[in-house]
């Protein structure tokens, strides 16, 4: 049997237990699966097992959600095929380090706006970012529409997933890179800062900024001057100012 693909918004998925499995066994690239609430089904949990052991995140949700996306027979499972293979981080710092560099990081803390995302991807891959990084859950789609957006530099980027942002952010001062936050909480402006050595971006949503606890694990705290009567900058606009200005100081341009 042939996985079935559909093309919705520009976002293909997989609908049906067996396609759904057939695609796993393919080592297609699955980006989440939704399931239907109280489902039933002699695959359902050998399908769990295998979402488990490959890290997919899954999401319960009722019939109407489903209905939403797919009228066709759907059997109560939706999975989204990433466009974009997802890449272990202790591979890309490995590969970062033997090459004599210093990593050059972004983390995105619940940016769910596909635009954005992929907006910032564009920037990010522009720039030199060695890896974007993006929690499993609550963080846009990366589909059709985030390639679009990117204008197709999210083909050409390493996208890593993190399945606990807090433990990531661990390893990533543990490997010696520091963490740089973009938020309005501190008095240090980016423009009297200088960036050098492994460094990684941290940004937060558009609604409430990073996460408090993410927040407290950061090394260093930088805002973008604001003197109009807007009270905010879109998070794109902001990670690309921050990007290009650490860029800057880590080669002393």
């Amino acid at each position: 049997m042939n996985p079935i693909h559909n093309k919705s918004n520009n976002n293909e998925f997989i609908f049906g237990i067996h396609p759904l499995l057939e695609a796993l066994n393919k080592d297609i690239e699955i980006d989440k699966v939704i399931i239907q609430a109280g489902i039933k089904s002699p695959h359902i949990q050998e399908l769990k097992r295998m979402l488990t052991e490959r890290e997919i995140p899954v999401q319960i949700v009722p019939q109407e959600k489903l209905a939403r996306i797919t009228r066709s027979n759907h059997q109560g499972i939706i999975g989204f095929v990433s466009p974009v293979t997802f890449v272990p981080l202790e591979e890309i710092l490995q590969q970062v380090y033997e090459a004599g560099r210093d990593p050059f990081l972004l983390v995105l803390d619940r940016v769910t706006d596909v635009r954005n995302f992929g907006a910032i991807c564009r920037t990010a891959e522009c720039v030199g970012i060695d890896a974007v990084i993006v929690p499993a859950r609550g963080s846009a789609r990366i589909g059709g529409d985030a390639v679009k957006t990117s204008a197709g530099a999210l083909l050409n980027m390493n996208i890593c997933r993190s399945f606990n942002l807090k433990d990531t952010l661990d390893y990533l001062k543990n490997s010696g890179i520091q963490l740089v936050a973009c938020t309005e909480k501190t008095d240090t402006y980016i423009y009297n800062s200088t960036f050098s050595g492994p460094t990684c971006i941290v940004m937060g949503s558009e609604e409430d900024g990073i996460s408090p606890e993410y927040l407290k694990k950061c090394d260093r705290k930088v805002k973008i001057p604001m003197v109009g009567k807007t009270s905010s900058l879109n998070v794109s606009v902001a990670a690309a100012i921050v990007m290009y200005e650490v860029y800057k100081g880590k080669n002393s341009l």
